[in-house]
């Protein structure tokens, strides 16, 4: 999204960015502020959620969805095999991957897979100490030779037929692998879980473009939105955490009970979302992503 703005798209009324995306387009200037008197149901919103780092005051973004990423798994195979399911070790540790080697998939994103590994080796998710960065490199890279590839999206059908194994990617994908096997009556169960070492949460928000034509119409599909059981059905039909309190009494039991889904107090404290980088950081975190995919 943000690359596409830089190359000069257009004709945007109404943008979904996560928090840090948010952060980036507030310091470009590239919001309209928000105009609180259009969304009556804005007091739906879970005040958790609300006044974050990225926005405070939210004076140009309204939560949306909330994802966690986290490991989605073959229940049978890893009971089966002795694997633990709360860890990232299970991508990490070659003690745990010569199991299951080539039935392993990890997200497309240097971002994603530097923060688990930062997470496993017990950093911040937003660390930016180099030498921090080069043991997340080094253990990315020795655990690589066990992975099937990197994916953003392929995971989802794989994990659902029984082609991988382990899944390190999105909450609401897991949930969705999870039903696509349950559809197809798979002699197996998809499992998804938040590792014990902490993770990353997204919140996407609603945020208006500065080139906006039909703002008083994007204002009108937010407050559409923010009305509980419009909520409601983001969570029911594609398995998304709700940052609207609303929206809770309305949403499916087995999804609202899930806490890989909507995380208890106890595991949102080791839940971060990913900030912004300086450029010299994102040099970095290029050079040592490219690293990563060419060895």
């Amino acid at each position: 999204m943000l690359a596409k703005l830089e190359a000069g798209a257009t004709g945007y009324d109404l943008l979904v960015p996560t928090g840090n995306a948010v952060q980036t387009l507030i310091r470009k200037q590239a919001l309209r502020p928000i105009d609180k008197a259009q969304l009556p149901h804005l007091r739906n919103l879970n005040p958790a959620y609300v006044n974050a780092w990225y926005d405070p005051g939210n004076r140009y973004s309204v939560p949306y969805a909330t994802t966690v990423t986290l490991l989605g798994f073959n229940a049978t195979q890893l009971q089966a095999l002795g694997l633990p399911t709360h860890t990232w070790a299970l991508i990490f540790e070659p003690r745990y991957l010569a199991k299951i080697k080539g039935k392993v998939t990890v997200l497309n994103s240097q971002r994603e897979l530097m923060a688990a590994a930062l997470i496993y080796q017990g950093h911040s998710a937003n660390d930016t100490d180099p030498e921090h960065w080069r043991a997340a490199r080094d253990l990315i890279l020795r655990a690589k030779p066990y992975w099937a590839t990197f994916s953003n999206s392929t995971y989802i059908k794989d994990l659902a037929i029984g082609n991988i194994w382990v899944a390190h990617g999105y909450s609401n994908d897991m949930f969705r692998a999870r039903e696509d096997a349950k559809d197809a009556k798979r002699p197996f169960t998809i499992g998804f879980a938040i590792p014990q070492e902490g993770a990353v949460l997204a919140v996407d928000n609603f945020v208006i473009h500065q080139a906006s034509r039909r703002p008083n119409l994007a204002h009108r599909f937010i407050d559409f939105m923010l009305d509980g059981a419009n909520a409601a059905d983001v969570s029911n039909l594609i398995g998304a955490g709700n940052p609207n309190a609303s929206a809770r009494p309305l949403i499916r039991p087995d999804i609202a009970n899930e806490p890989a889904l909507f995380p208890p107090q106890a595991d949102l404290q080791r839940l971060e979302m990913l900030r912004d980088l300086e450029p010299k950081q994102r040099r970095l975190m290029s050079r040592l992503w490219t690293e990563i995919k060419v060895r």
